[in-house]
């Protein structure tokens, strides 16, 4: 470690989250005839392994132990509806399904969800609450596929939409803003709030990629609420160029515009170069950097309340480096420990903006001036 922290940093983590069981499978597929059984690939070792990078390395220490707790009903139905809570349960207790499409849970799987649920809402709290100046969930399962109506693609419950709904809800916060920059689309939270001007959603994706056929640019939200819905799905094979482009010219431009007063991030590392389920290139130095730049902003326009919640990212060797640039990004702490990756990632080809990539950002850039008309500026 070469230096202590200058943030006061919270961390959420419980043991329990690991024990989220998603079964044996093809990947994500059942497993039967020539698909050979394997482990799900939402699966703990990435978290894991970053929680334990974070040790070794030794900013654990350094950051400020956030104790998760379950979501309650009246919380979890800000955002679900109360038969999707109720199913969830009801499987649960039976030892295990799915209880949504491509969405496994096993035995006591209720109770972890609504700790991941909880968890992120206990980082608004601490946030809001001034004990800690940002935070990083360390939860699982993951939550931005969940929409009101129930699960979906591995997730049981919309994490940072109930953390956003809560804040406004209980915590006195008039607008907060989602960034969602998992390499797939945030469907999810983008239902939650489609109709709710006082929520600015942001999703960066890979275009295409899941959920099929959403995510458009086309995208801007309910009638009275256009414009604080934007997607910016961006090509395939989209790198750090691109990704802070999107960041430079969509994310920051609607926040300064909405002027929330809490910002959230679904932190999907499964934009890396790595992972089995995207064909995108963002190393853990593109990872630092867009916390950088959205931590700033959270600074100039709220205090600097900011929290960033664990999505997707399933490829276990590189999650852990891209976990550890963000978190010492929020703590503004260096352990000196490298990624021994980052070298041949920055020398991939292709990491500056493309053309058609830059043609891509320009599409979702142009539905600024619908959110400027959506908050009256």
């Amino acid at each position: 470690m070469t230096g202590r922290a200058s943030r006061r940093t919270g961390f959420v983590w419980n043991e329990a989250y690991m024990w989220h069981t998603t079964g044996m499978g093809a990947a994500f597929l059942p497993a039967g005839g020539p698909l050979e059984p394997e482990e799900h690939i939402e699966r703990p070792a990435p978290k894991r392994r970053l929680r334990n990078l974070l040790e070794l390395s030794g900013v654990l220490e350094e950051l400020v132990t956030i104790p998760s707790r379950p979501a309650s009903d009246a919380e979890l139905e800000r955002v679900h509806h109360a038969d999707h809570v109720a199913l969830v349960e009801s499987v649960s207790a039976a030892g295990g399904g799915e209880v949504g499409e491509e969405a496994p849970i096993g035995p006591g799987g209720a109770a972890v969800a609504r700790l991941a649920a909880g968890g992120c809402i206990a980082a608004v709290e601490a946030v809001v609450g001034g004990g800690v100046e940002n935070a990083f969930a360390l939860v699982r399962p993951p939550g931005h596929h969940a929409g009101p109506a129930g699960a979906y693609g591995f997730c049981v419950y919309s994490n940072v939409a109930i953390a956003a709904a809560h804040a406004r809800a209980a915590l006195g916060i008039e607008r907060v803003a989602i960034l969602d920059w998992d390499a797939h689309h945030g469907n999810g939270t983008e239902q939650a709030f489609w109709s709710d001007s006082s929520v600015l959603t942001i999703s960066i994706h890979q275009d295409g990629a899941f959920p099929h056929g959403g995510g458009g640019v086309e995208m801007v939200g309910g009638d009275d609420a256009r414009g604080t819905n934007l997607n910016v799905p961006l090509p395939p094979g989209s790198g750090v160029g691109a990704y802070l482009a999107a960041v430079d010219r969509v994310v920051l431009p609607a926040l300064h515009t909405h002027r929330p007063g809490l910002v959230l991030v679904a932190c999907g590392f499964d934009p890396s170069p790595m992972d089995p389920l995207a064909r995108m290139m963002v190393h853990s130095g593109g990872f630092r950097a867009m916390t950088a730049a959205v931590r700033a902003a959270a600074g100039e326009l709220c205090g600097g309340r900011l929290v960033l919640s664990q999505e997707g990212g399933y490829a276990s060797a590189y999650v852990p480096f891209c976990g550890l640039a963000v978190v010492e990004e929020l703590a503004g702490v260096d352990s000196g420990v490298g990624d021994p990756f980052l070298a041949g990632y920055e020398g991939f080809p292709y990491q500056d903006l493309q053309p058609h990539q830059d043609r891509a950002i320009a599409a979702a850039e142009a539905n600024l001036g619908l959110l400027t008309a959506a908050v009256g500026e």
